[in-house]
């Protein structure tokens, strides 16, 4: 799997902020997309209203799948060292 991009929260589930550069570039890549199709003209998204919803629902979900994959622990609930 090689070095981890995230690590698992303490407390909760999931993962954190990034601990490496390459979690950081994704993180901001991802933000600036989602920006960025924030921004689109109208006339490109007035007709397909659709489009736009599906491509945000499919960049989260495979940014959710990229951090589960790039983490350094196995997801699961965590009561911060108990």
């Amino acid at each position: 799997m090689g070095k981890p991009w995230f690590r698992t929260k303490q407390y909760g589930y999931g993962a954190s902020l990034p601990c490496s550069w390459e979690g950081w570039a994704v993180l901001v890549l991802f933000i600036g997309v989602m920006i960025g199709l924030s921004a689109l003209p109208v006339p490109l998204t007035q007709p397909h209203r659709w489009l736009g919803v599906a491509l945000r629902i499919g960049l989260v979900i495979g940014f959710i799948v990229l951090v589960w994959r790039k983490s350094d622990k196995p997801w699961g609930w965590r009561w911060g060292g108990k």
